[in-house]
């Protein structure tokens, strides 16, 4: 897709709206559909898949390792599996992951224990800035190596292992380590055991529940998962849910914008995805699930949303693990919601796309919003809904999707200027976005960077 490159402008406050959309296809689900399809055997079927920057990045990568996919119709597609340890690619040859930490985590994954691949790996500006170390070292477990050495950043060679062999491991709150282990284990030999005391996102599970030959789960006091290792993967029909990380966004305009209403079609509601909700709705958010069902082991339903007073938000550390890709937007609600907002146990934020803690923390604060950042503690003294029409809003390039869309609801709801660099990092993710909300009533002019 490779959008071309722009700036937002946005300069007029939004008025209330009444409103039915239905937000992009779930990214995680999306990429990891491709990635399982390619290793399983014989076709798999995907639809609704997003056809964003970072899903077309996963499709490059795979046709790059000779894996045949095929695009039937928008948003369908067809992956020719060629089973475990089946991808191919040329010596010292490059594999570009762009903006995504997704597939950076999930494909090293999987090629660490296919025989044979030697690579060079890299991201965009953003994710070459990002730590890897976690990663590399579970890798080097399997016996994979990453040249050069004690280095954890891309770009880095990688060399698979030559006899990879089964771990065990004790999950944190990452889902894309989990996923990645248990892509390495699965072309391993013997077992890999993974322990998860705290539960992450449960999408790679699901999809490959139903491999009772390559992947047992068992849920007592903690979940273990235990692959067993060179067995091999059936093929995948699935169609993914929309995405609940951005539905969030929408949720938020509509809660904070006076008299306005929403209802968004056909969202995940994993219970791994959805401690946005969970969270506000504990703060007196007027939110509701509707039309819920279970389709390819995921829940999915509607989602209706109104505007209504809120408290102060109050997140404990446990709501991390579920709600990591919509603190942006939450730091924006705090900051249009009178009272005093704590966030606990969110230092991880600070690598991802960016340090989402301090570049927020610029944000609010040209519209006059004080906060204090702590070592694991994220304090906002809301205003309540202001006008900032007398303030402007400068976000610089720092390839995050999640704070444009943070600053451009920020400024929709507060009337503030705003400059938006580089707002193409949305397409990533989410490139229904702009036509939403000009739909429901923002104004805003894109400005091409020559």
């Amino acid at each position: 897709m490779a959008a071309k490159k722009f700036n937002l402008l946005v300069n007029k406050k939004i008025f209330s709206f009444n409103k039915i959309i239905e937000v992009d296809p779930d990214k995680s689900i999306s990429i990891r559909s491709f990635l399982i399809g390619a290793i399983s055997q014989n076709i798999s079927k995907a639809e609704n898949i997003l056809e964003s920057d970072d899903v077309i990045s996963t499709i490059k990568c795979l046709k790059k390792l000779g894996v045949k996919i095929k695009k039937l119709k928008r948003k369908k597609y067809v992956i020719h599996g060629n089973g475990m340890g089946s991808l191919r690619l040329k010596k010292n040859d490059k594999l570009i992951f762009n903006n995504s930490g997704t597939l950076a985590r999930l494909l090293i994954g999987i090629l660490s224990t296919t025989p044979n691949i030697q690579a060079f790996v890299s991201g965009d500006h953003s994710l070459n800035k990002r730590n890897m170390k976690s990663l590399i070292n579970l890798m080097e477990k399997f016996g994979a190596t990453f040249l050069p050495k004690n280095k954890f950043k891309f770009p880095l060679k990688l060399i698979s292992s030559d006899m990879p062999v089964g771990i065990k491991y004790k999950a944190g709150i990452s889902a894309q380590l989990k996923s990645a282990v248990m892509f390495a284990g699965l072309n391993s030999y013997g077992n890999t055991t993974i322990i998860e005391h705290q539960k992450s996102r449960d999408h790679t599970e699901n999809i490959l529940k139903g491999n009772n030959q390559s992947i047992r789960i068992k849920i007592n006091e903690n979940k273990t998962i235990k692959i067993l290792g060179k067995n091999y993967l059936n093929p995948i029909q699935i169609k993914v849910p929309n995405d609940p990380s951005s539905a969030a966004f929408f949720s938020a305009l509509t809660l904070l914008n006076r008299n306005s209403k929403l209802k968004i079609k056909n969202v995940g509601l994993n219970p791994t995805r959805t401690g946005f909700y969970r969270l506000l709705k504990s703060q007196g958010a007027k939110i509701k699930f509707i039309n819920v069902k279970k389709n390819n082991n995921e829940l999915r339903g509607d989602i209706l949303v109104r505007n209504c007073k809120l408290k102060p938000i109050f997140a404990s550390k446990s709501y991390y693990v579920n709600t990591t890709d919509e603190y942006p937007i939450l730091f924006v609600m705090a900051a249009l919601t009178k009272g005093t907002s704590t966030f606990r146990g969110i230092r991880d934020l600070a690598n991802k796309e960016s340090n989402r803690i301090t570049e927020m923390q610029k944000v609010l604060k040209q519209i006059g919003i004080t906060s204090k950042i702590y070592r694991d503690k994220f304090i906002i003294n809301g205003k309540g809904l202001i006008d900032a029409s007398d303030k402007q809003i400068n976000v610089p390039n720092l390839g995050d999707h999640r704070i444009c869309m943070s600053a451009f609801v920020l400024a929709s709801l507060t009337g503030a200027r705003a400059k938006i660099k580089n707002f193409e990092t949305v397409y990533t993710s989410s490139p229904s976005f702009l036509n939403i909300m000009k739909k429901l009533g923002a104004k805003f002019e894109i400005k091409k960077i020559s």
